[in-house]
């Protein structure tokens, strides 16, 4: 499907209306949006606006990693929305000429129904002109980061506070879920702010003082999403180190316990060892109060070992 906007040399707003008539209307500006396209659709990138056949290809074949390249007459720029339910990337590419805005996509891209209902809104705002119109559907997909990002804060910080001994496993299978989400972010943000910085920085494109300014806010932005990413992403390292560290000392305090129940144990099955090998000459064996005197010498002797590691502080760990 194709949609188009564009703004007639009387400052008018019109919706809809077939390409062959674009040059006929003396348009000041105006937008076309291939939403979900046909093949049909698709041959109008070369036979209607003649792009470059590395840019068409770029449309066609996807996911591409975020970028902007200038060609001769107008820049083409790659731009990743992200769905907030998956976050799986979504490519939205863009065509920035000299008084028209393409934008071509093969997803519903929710960024791009809010950026044509800002225009039926705000209709006296756009003789500023198709440059404003492509600053607003970067801003609108940069500003769809913004509660990802918050929900996984939220959700991390859930995770510190009610971190515990018996809630490890949940939260550290959790935890690496998040740093898997985070990577998936990272993949998209930071090329996403690397094609800014070339805009802003670029002599091909041409952007007056105003422009700039709206496009430097955009940028602020993803610097200040990928501090938020890396921020994240140091927190579930610390929740993982805690985690593990947790774990350790659990693992710790099984030992030990099982080292002095162990040690409690040795000489009472030395004892009983010697008094099982049924010698014809153990007199013990014939005693007649022997095997009392046994059992009493094997709980003493378990007593004190007891009372020793207590002297020692080794059961301290396992009062709770």
């Amino acid at each position: 499907m194709i949609q188009t906007i564009g703004l007639t040399s009387d400052d008018e707003l019109i919706f809809d209306f077939p390409l062959d008539e674009i040059k006929g209307l003396a348009l000041q500006w105006y937008w076309v949006d291939f939403n979900q396209p046909d093949n049909n659709e698709e041959s109008k990138l070369q036979s209607f606006f003649n792009f470059h056949p590395l840019a068409i290809e770029d449309c066609l074949h996807r996911l591409q990693r975020p970028k902007l390249d200038y060609y001769d007459t107008y820049a083409f720029f790659v731009l990743h929305s992200i769905r907030h339910d998956s976050l799986t990337a979504e490519e939205l590419n863009l065509f920035l000429g000299e008084n028209y805005i393409v934008t071509f996509h093969y997803d519903e891209i929710e960024e791009l129904a809010d950026a044509r209902e800002a225009i039926k809104r705000d209709s006296k705002k756009w003789p500023r002109g198709h440059v404003f119109k492509a600053y607003q559907i970067i801003d609108k997909v940069v500003d769809h980061y913004f509660p990802i990002l918050y929900k996984i804060e939220d959700q991390l910080d859930e995770i510190e506070d009610e971190l515990s001994p018996s809630t490890v496993h949940l939260s550290m299978d959790y935890v690496f879920e998040v740093r898997s989400d985070l990577l998936r972010l990272r993949r998209t943000i930071f090329p996403m702010r690397e094609l800014l910085y070339k805009m802003l920085h670029s002599q091909q494109l041409v952007l007056l003082t105003e422009e700039r300014k709206y496009f430097t806010d955009i940028y602020d932005h993803l610097l200040r999403l990928g501090e938020m990413i890396e921020a994240n992403r140091e927190l579930t390292a610390d929740i993982r180190d805690s985690q593990l560290s947790i774990n350790s000392n659990r693992m710790n305090s099984i030992m030990m316990m099982l080292t002095i129940v162990s040690s409690i144990f040795i000489p009472l099955t030395f004892i009983a060892g010697v008094y099982g090998m049924n010698f014809d000459r153990m007199p013990e064996l014939h005693w007649r109060f022997g095997y009392p005197i046994v059992l009493g010498a094997m709980f003493i002797t378990g007593l004190l070992m007891i009372l020793w590691f207590k002297y020692r502080g080794w059961l301290r760990m396992f009062k709770s």
